[in-house]
């Protein structure tokens, strides 16, 4: 017969017995059971603690991504700032440039938007301008010009000499027009100085203008003529090597280069004072203005 540790515990329900055996299974079952519900509750833990740090590194991901783009666009708004200083300083300096030309002398510390309200003119002084001041091409569409303002060798004569003039290609019988408003001081033939038929403007402003090398001349001396009215066509009388016209600017009895007289219009109507500073700009705009107040309705 084997032997058998045995536990008696008594309490109010009465004495009760167990064998070592017995107690052991309870133990271990407890313990089974306790284990299981830890490893449940470590799964369960584990589960969730893995799905935040999956939106963690989702929220991490979405915030890298809007980085990103803010730093892209911070770069863009850089630059174009960048862009607005680079042209705000070219713009000063353009407009500094403009002023000097035209005799403006602003103060240093005068607000840009006020010194660019002083440089510019209405619409009328600006077409008033370009009506009395030669402007625009001398024949009815732009052409090449042959021969610019400089020194140059002669094509007839092969002498070296200053051209303060103008040539334009211009075939036999192309209508000749004024650039600007103006009473015709001369109309007839020019030998002395080798253009031929010849036809002078005078203009206001003490501005005039010569036509050369012409074919016909449809004015005469003391006609008043509109800008764009036909003076007369293009030929080849003269000194000259073909047909073509010779057109000079003057001023104040000084020749000057009339190319920028050629592109000068609204369009590009600051180019002339930046090329050409000879001329004191700022007392010829106030004879505009004053003009520009008497046609103006009160």
């Amino acid at each position: 017969m084997k032997e058998r540790l045995s536990i008696t515990i008594n309490d109010y329900r009465g004495a009760r017995h167990y064998t070592l055996h017995q107690v052991v299974k309870r133990i271990a079952l407890a313990l089974l059971v306790a284990i299981l519900l830890a490893l449940l509750g470590g799964g369960a833990a584990l589960y969730a603690l893995t799905s935040q740090l999956d939106e963690l590194s989702a929220i991490q991901r979405d915030k890298a991504a809007l980085a990103q783009t803010i730093h892209g666009r911070h770069e863009e708004l850089r630059n174009l700032v960048s862009e607005r200083e680079m042209e705000i300083h070219r713009m000063d300096l353009e407009l500094g440039q403009i002023e000097a030309l035209i005799g403006l002398d602003p103060s240093p510390e005068a607000d840009r938007y006020e010194r660019l309200d002083t440089a510019s003119q209405t619409a009328l002084e600006k077409v008033l301008m370009l009506r009395s001041i030669p402007s625009g091409w001398p024949l009815q569409q732009p052409a090449v010009i042959l021969s610019g303002y400089g020194w140059r060798t002669h094509p007839v004569s092969g002498q070296r000499a200053f051209h303060g003039a103008a040539d334009l290609q211009a075939p036999e019988g192309q209508a000749v027009v004024a650039t600007a408003d103006g009473m015709v001081n001369f109309a007839g033939q020019s030998d002395s100085d080798g253009l031929g038929q010849l036809v002078v403007i005078q203009h206001d402003f003490g501005f005039r203008t010569r036509y050369g090398h012409l074919s016909k001349i449809k004015v005469k001396q003391g006609d008043f003529v509109r800008q764009g009215e036909i003076l007369g066509r293009s030929g080849a009388t003269g000194s000259t090597a073909g047909p073509q016209l010779h057109y000079e600017v003057w001023h104040l009895q000084r020749r000057l280069d009339p190319e920028p007289f050629l592109e000068w219009s609204l369009s590009s109507y600051d180019e002339l004072f930046e090329r050409e500073g000879r001329v004191k700009w700022e007392s010829l705009a106030k004879g505009i203005r004053q003009r520009a107040e008497l046609l103006e309705p009160q």
